[in-house]
């Protein structure tokens, strides 16, 4: 009896063996068949030159609005408008031009996502991955927000001295837009490129106006928007150049003895976070030693603890929030 179960156990055995290996074979044969008609019929790079078409028409339609918005003198929004700006207030644009909202949000998702696996696989912890993400995702911020106050730290520099060559050429010049040609081999970037920009785009499309509205949106500096577009105006109207760059100086030295007085309170505000940073530890390490537990496993590894350091890094955010605001 025993032999018979011997033997019926052996040959279900080998079927079942025999079972997995055609299943196997048979999943192994359509994958590679799936896999050749792909590659045959390219549609995965059918996909990507689709999203890649409509990506480039999408943004395509994005400009022409902007340049219709630029000519009604109406305001933009919008959350791909708002990156566009940060792309080019950066400086971003310049080094890789064809580099759209739309392909920026694509790359942050893959970067977030990227990162996120890679912290979860080495962790083991969800929300160590998550928090991965937001780290990442906040030093891209900063990076922005720090190549955003470069760029307009070179303009509020480099106005006074754009003034001082508008007014010299005005005198003879007839032309705006050459003038800014002549000028922008004198002054710094961004400001050099942006000229530069202006003077070929008024070349090529013969529209002065739009392209110096087009101009003023490219920079971040409030003073130089108003100034480019009192220029368009004058443009416009033939006006007299010598009174406007006149009344716009007189408007930037008041605009950077303003700008000192606020550097000088944000100074005093870093100096406060310091003071408060400073405090926060000293204030832990003390509490350390009145307590058996260790601070650091409390803060980190309970809940009221990390709340605390939630709260903490909430309250440092809003206070460089208002900083940056302060040296715009």
């Amino acid at each position: 009896m025993s032999k018979y179960i011997n033997l019926t156990y052996k040959k279900n055995k080998e079927k079942g063996m025999l079972y997995k290996f055609f299943i196997f074979a048979g999943l192994e044969i359509g994958f590679t068949l799936l896999f050749v008609w792909i590659r045959k019929e390219s549609i995965i790079s059918n996909v990507i030159q689709k999203t890649y078409d409509s990506v480039d028409a999408s943004a395509r339609k994005r400009t022409q609005e902007n340049r219709e918005n630029l000519i009604r003198l109406q305001k933009q929004g919008g959350y791909l408008h708002r990156i566009e700006k940060r792309l080019i207030y950066t400086g971003i644009v310049r080094r890789f031009p064809n580099l759209t909202p739309e392909v920026w949000i694509i790359l942050n998702l893959l970067v977030s996502a990227f990162v996120y696996f890679i912290v979860t696989i080495l962790t083991g912890s969800l929300p160590i991955g998550l928090a991965g993400v937001i780290v990442i995702q906040a030093f891209r911020s900063l990076l922005e927000n720090m190549l955003m106050s470069r760029s307009y730290r070179a303009v509020n520099d480099n106005l006074l001295k754009f003034l001082d060559f508008l007014g010299n050429y005005s005198i003879t010049a007839g032309e705006v837009t050459g003038i800014f040609s002549q000028i922008s081999k004198y002054v710094d970037e961004p400001l050099q490129s942006v000229l530069d920009e202006c003077f070929y785009e008024a070349q090529t499309s013969g529209d002065a106006s739009l392209a110096l509205l087009s101009m003023a949106e490219k920079i971040q500096h409030p003073k130089f928007k108003e100034l480019i577009r009192n220029v368009e105006i004058s443009v416009r109207y033939s006006a007299d150049f010598t009174v406007l760059v006149s009344n716009s100086r007189r408007a930037v030295r008041e605009h950077l003895r303003t700008r000192q007085e606020r550097k000088s309170l944000i100074n005093e505000a870093m100096v406060n976070m310091l003071i408060l940073a400073a405090m926060s530890v000293v204030i832990l390490i003390s509490v350390e030693q009145l307590i058996t537990a260790s601070i650091w496993v409390i803060l980190l590894h309970t809940l009221p603890g990390q709340i605390g350091l939630s709260v903490i890094g909430v309250i440092f955010a809003l206070l460089y929030r208002q900083i940056r605001r302060l040296d715009q």
